[in-house]
């Protein structure tokens, strides 16, 4: 049925638009057959409103998405988590070798693709590609929040799991922080361009699809230079 209903409406956008006339004159539009007798130029169809939203919501795709999602959030930090409570001597000793640096920049690059994947499933077409990526990298994401041990006063729990070598945690933590601040502040600094530039002005470029998305990339690798090179990762 619900197929059925999908090919009528198909073919009811297929069919040619009629063309508007304006009269002008009195004498024309007395004569105006179009708005006396209109002529139906598209067939007759037992096909609602309600019927055409029904067939272009999708509700299962939408109810498996926010599952995924979900799934997404809860099981890989709950994994990461139970990994660093039980195995702690096994994560220090399979991270301890690593600059921390570079734990800084795994988080933060995983964490801006999740970023990126969600931006791209809004603006492209391709929505399965691009849910699919975020879904991989919101689990990567939070694989390395519950190692970490994520909170917001996260240098007090990685120090008492970690000791020593709980600057690894942290500068997973600082990655992971750095590329949600630099997205809330492109969020503040592109809504208050769209409500500053006018439309007719030359700067409204700026916030067109593509320039906004490379505006982005810049508040986040000025984000993340800062918690690399900006002395963040021997303070905590």
């Amino acid at each position: 049925m619900a197929d059925a209903d999908e090919r009528e409406v198909a073919e009811l956008d297929a069919e040619p638009r009629p063309t508007p006339t304006q009269p002008h004159s009195g004498q024309e539009m007395e004569a105006n057959v179009v708005s006396k007798h209109p002529e139906a130029t598209i067939p007759e169809s037992d096909v609602s409103l309600a019927d055409i939203e029904r067939s272009q919501s999708h509700p299962v795709r939408w109810t498996v998405g926010c599952v995924l999602a979900l799934a997404a959030l809860v099981l890989p930090y709950w994994a990461g988590r139970t990994l660093a409570v039980r195995h702690t001597s096994q994560v220090v000793h399979a991270v301890e070798r690593i600059d921390p640096r570079g734990i800084a920049l795994v988080a933060w690059a995983v964490t801006l693709f999740a970023f990126v994947s969600l931006a791209m499933m809004i603006v492209d077409r391709r929505k399965i590609p691009w849910f699919t990526s975020f879904i991989v990298f919101l689990s990567a994401e939070q694989f390395v929040s519950g190692v970490s041990l994520l909170k917001f006063d996260f240098w007090h729990s990685t120090y008492v799991m970690y000791g020593d070598s709980a600057r690894i945690a942290n500068a997973a933590n600082l990655g992971i922080i750095a590329a949600a601040l630099a997205l809330a502040a492109f969020a503040v600094v592109w809504v208050g361009l769209l409500v500053i530039i006018k439309k007719d002005s030359p700067l409204n470029v700026l916030t067109h699809v593509w320039t906004s998305l490379v505006l982005w990339f810049v508040f986040e690798v000025v984000a993340l230079l800062i918690v690399m090179f900006g002395g963040m990762l021997t303070i905590v």
